[in-house]
């Protein structure tokens, strides 16, 4: 093989991103070289509208046939409004909540539309974990649920619905980030779990993606220990040829996460993480928001060195070139389907769950914010319920401010809005304060509803997307149904 077929194949395995609402210079030279595709990032200001963004992805498109490729989950994580907006459709654990597979089928198909009209065709969803940790810091509403039978069901369905728009779905994280309380962006999360256990749990839901025919899968980077021996999954053969390809039987494209995070490069670099999974059986290489020019100039140098020193063998990146192949061709065959935003919110209002009753309440309530860091896959994205609100304050979230507060709902209802509560200390703190002195008080979870009060009106969301926060407004009575 050449040394310009082995860099054409090299390249065809990078999923860059890049800076800006535009396509800079570098990389449409790279794209028209035999570059994979890109990955687009809200924080790289690449998703500035729709109608932007559209025509970006076209000139993506010009003279090249890019995978154009984004995290677009709906509910938490969701990257179409550019993080300036929520999401018109709920996430995960709402759909798990619902527990109606034509109804994930169905949101998911009107999602994966419009990708198709902004011109992605591959999207880094659904995520199917199965979240047994309820301190999961990255996974939680991400997740359809805990349980690994409901959350097959409907990966199915999130699967089936976003390739009947025409978009290849990416069943993620392989092979399972449920049970662990780490986070892989900052470092190497441990799930101690053996084969047998694997099979009962994580493999579940990734059995039922792969026969409803997802087009990717998107590997994790975590150890585990039995069968990895302290490698992250996206750097082990064992996990990915031997887990992935022989046992499930899987053959369609595998991607890697983002190859920045420090669960994937933080001890070896990123031009090393690319050569160790593509080695252990990985066809894409999705680099991270920051890896733009340089970076695909590292690693590729990396690529090629390694195929010339015989360390990955050259066959393994045609082996990539091959499926990526035969995921373009199947793109170029399907067509878009009908964005339908009621299914948003048709599926919003079936996971509600209430426990007590609503007070009735003499006026506008006062609605009250308990602030909630994200993490970093879910991003800055507006969340809670001040849009349907008369009058919303946000605070920190302790105890000491319980005074200040009550005084200002004197003579009126008092809605405290969380957001995993369970996890945050100072949310639990003052909303017991405020339960104490105000009973008629009701809680709304807009995270996973882990941590309820006993004896409290409690209404639980399961997510913070626009179609969660508008379902509760009109079950609390603040907008109209």
């Amino acid at each position: 093989m050449s040394a310009a077929e082995i860099s054409r194949l090299a390249r065809g395995t990078l999923l860059p991103g890049f800076a800006g609402a535009t396509a800079p210079r570098w990389l449409l030279d790279e794209l028209e070289a035999g570059l994979g595709g890109v990955t687009l990032f809200a924080i790289n200001g690449n998703v500035p509208g729709t109608e932007a963004l559209a025509a970006l992805n076209a000139r993506l498109g010009k003279d090249a046939t890019p995978l154009i490729t984004i995290d677009e989950e709906g509910g938490d994580v969701t990257r179409l409004s550019g993080h300036l907006a929520a999401s018109p459709y709920p996430g995960n654990a709402a759909l798990g909540a619902a527990d109606d597979p034509e109804l994930t089928r169905r949101v998911y198909r009107s999602l994966g539309a419009e990708l198709a009209e902004v011109g992605v065709n591959l999207n880094f969803a659904p995520s199917v974990d199965v979240n047994t940790a309820a301190d999961n810091p990255v996974i939680g509403t991400r997740a359809f649920g805990s349980d690994p039978q409901l959350v097959a069901r409907h990966a199915a369905a999130a699967v089936t619905g976003t390739q009947e728009a025409g978009v290849a779905a990416c069943a993620k994280h392989f092979p399972g980030h449920g049970a662990t309380v780490e986070d892989s962006h900052l470092g190497v999360p441990v799930v101690d779990a053996d084969l047998a256990l694997l099979e009962r749990r994580e493999l579940v839901p990734f059995r039922a993606a792969i026969e409803a025919g997802a087009r990717a899968v998107m590997t994790a980077h975590l150890n585990l220990p039995e069968i990895t021996g302290g490698v992250p999954a996206t750097l082990s053969p064992a996990v990915i040829t031997g887990l992935l390809r022989e046992r499930l039987g899987y053959q369609g494209v595998i991607v890697t996460d983002a190859l920045d995070m420090d669960g994937a490069s933080g001890a070896i670099g990123i031009p090393e993480a690319a050569v160790r999974a593509l080695c252990a059986g990985a066809d894409l290489l999705c680099l991270g928001p920051r890896e733009h020019e340089a970076s695909v100039r590292a690693v590729l140098a990396a690529i090629e060195q390694a195929v010339r020193s015989g360390r990955l063998p050259a066959e393994r990146l045609a082996d990539a070139a091959a499926r990526t192949g035969d995921l373009k061709r199947w793109l170029a065959g399907h067509s878009p389907a009908a964005v339908d935003r009621t299914a948003g919110l048709d599926a919003a209002r079936r996971a509600l769950r209430l426990t007590g009753g609503l007070p009735s309440w003499t006026g506008a309530p006062l609605v009250v914010e308990l602030a909630a860091s994200g993490n970093i896959a879910v991003g800055p994205t507006p969340w809670g319920l001040a849009p349907f609100a008369a009058e919303t304050v946000r605070v920190q979230g302790a105890a000491t401010e319980a005074g200040p507060l009550l005084e200002r709902a004197t003579g009126r209802g008092l809605v405290v809005v969380l957001r995993d509560a369970h996890r945050h200390e100072g949310q639990r703190a003052l909303a017991s304060a405020l339960l104490a002195a105000r009973p008629d008080a009701v809680l709304v979870e807009m995270g996973l509803p882990v941590w309820r009060p006993e004896g409290a009106v409690h209404l639980a969301t399961y997510g913070a997307a626009e179609a969660n926060a508008r379902a509760a407004a009109e079950r609390l009575g603040l907008v109209a149904a």
